[in-house]
């Protein structure tokens, strides 16, 4: 590999090329999490009260349940990627590492699930 030198001992160990995708991935949850968060802000401000049926309405129609089953994704997927670079930074043995990120996964599947299906169930006029 090397000559025994600084450089000769890190050649070959540099980038694993796949930072960036992460990177980017964490910034568009981030964004996407703000605008739909921004948009059932403002929009669950101009309820006139916060009462059952009123909100019930409100989430009966296509646009706001399409909008909170958003939130709900995407929050869920931006907290996973942000947990899994947790642990694949500081957790280094690989069996671990293996069942953490197998229960980070489906603890984020079940929650977004769960969300999701709450919310179909309230549009489409469930109890």
């Amino acid at each position: 590999m090397g000559n025994g030198t600084s450089i000769g001992r890190v050649r070959g160990l540099g980038s694993a090329h796949s930072g960036a995708g992460t990177w980017l991935n964490e910034r568009l949850t981030g964004v996407a999490s703000m605008i739909v968060s921004l948009y059932l802000l403002f929009s669950l401000l101009m309820l006139p009260s916060y009462n059952y049926l009123t909100v019930h309405a409100w989430i009966s129609h296509p646009v706001p349940a399409t909008a909170s089953i958003l939130f709900v994704f995407v929050n869920f997927w931006h907290a996973r990627a942000g947990m899994l670079v947790v642990i694949e930074d500081y957790i280094h043995e690989h069996g671990s590492k293996f069942a953490l990120v197998t229960l980070l996964n489906f603890t984020a599947f079940a929650g977004a699930a769960f969300g999701i299906l709450s919310i179909v169930r309230l549009a489409l006029g469930g109890a």
